[in-house]
């Protein structure tokens, strides 16, 4: 995935690209939903911990930005104003179906303390490893869905794929002093949240993800099949952090944002399929005369 907010990232190619689709090229409107899509999905499967809502939100919003393509009127970046039409989409869009299921902290603490937490021994811990990894991540990603709109998107941006925060203050329309006092907040009640309830950041917690594995298999929550986070076609989202990118020194925090930096990110979905939808949408062939 290459990631559309780095240092890396050319200005000059999407406005040359911009004028080409707008002038009906079907092939350029092709390599821009190719440069965007990946970042814009892998954010919007970790606003919503779901792979199909997260496939449905990132065919809506590229398709709503190339109808309003024509409306960019280059007094700025595309890259901000691409990215502030996208991620104003994420906060008004109905509520998905993992938003329902954890709505607070409060509710996310309950559940989990409904999954028993049986004994382990040595070879029990090796034969769960796979579930264990996968228990981690869906706990961790649970706890991302317990932030408000507005703050998991702050969080995600700010601290786990590390954008600028000039840059993230443009695309919300605020200040970047206000970015980094919202950032804040949305770190502060999360990882409040971890240090008293999380084993991985505090060992003195109760609560160990191999524990809830097992019971998870038992009570036939996980099998093999029905793996969300399949080694085989992730990456971690670190590994598409920009190491040219401005490093973040203002935070302390650094242990929390690694093991959220630490989750996948899908390396391998169904682009092909995002493409041809964009693509072959009536609307767009339409408007710009594909």
């Amino acid at each position: 995935m290459k990631n559309p907010l780095s240092n890396n990232y050319s200005e000059e190619e999407n406005l040359i690209l911009v004028d080409q689709v707008l002038a009906g090229d079907a092939k350029a409107l092709d390599s821009l939903v190719a440069i965007h899509q990946s970042f814009i999905y892998n954010v919007a499967w970790k606003m919503t911990h779901s792979n199909d809502d997260a496939l449905d939100i990132t065919q809506e919003v590229l398709i709503k930005v190339i109808t309003k393509l024509s409306t960019f009127k280059r007094n700025g970046a595309f890259r901000t104003w691409l990215y502030r039409i996208v991620f104003n989409e994420f906060l008004q869009s109905k509520r998905k179906s993992k938003e329902v299921d954890f709505p607070s902290f409060e509710v996310h603490d309950q559940k989990l303390n409904a999954v028993p937490d049986p004994e382990l021994n040595p070879e029990d811990e090796l034969i769960l490893k796979d579930y264990t990894r996968e228990v981690k991540l869906r706990c961790t990603s649970a706890m991302l869905i317990c932030l408000d709109r507005e703050q998991r998107l702050i969080y995600l941006l700010g601290d786990i794929f590390k954008i600028d925060h000039n840059l993230g203050a443009e695309i919300f329309e605020i200040s970047n002093q206000n970015f980094r006092v919202k950032l804040s907040r949305a770190r502060k009640e999360l990882h409040n949240y971890m240090e008293y309830r999380c084993g991985l950041i505090n060992k003195s917690n109760p609560c160990r993800c191999s524990k809830k594995a097992k019971s998870a298999l038992k009570m036939g929550a996980l099998n093999a099949e029905n793996l969300i986070f399949k080694p085989e076609y992730t990456k971690k989202i670190n590994d598409f952090v920009s190491e040219h990118q401005e490093v973040m020194v203002d935070t302390l925090d650094q242990k929390y944002i690694e093991l959220f930096r630490s989750h996948p990110s899908k390396s391998e979905f169904d682009a092909k399929t995002i493409v041809s939808k964009v693509i072959n949408d009536q609307t767009l062939k339409n408007l710009l005369d594909i």
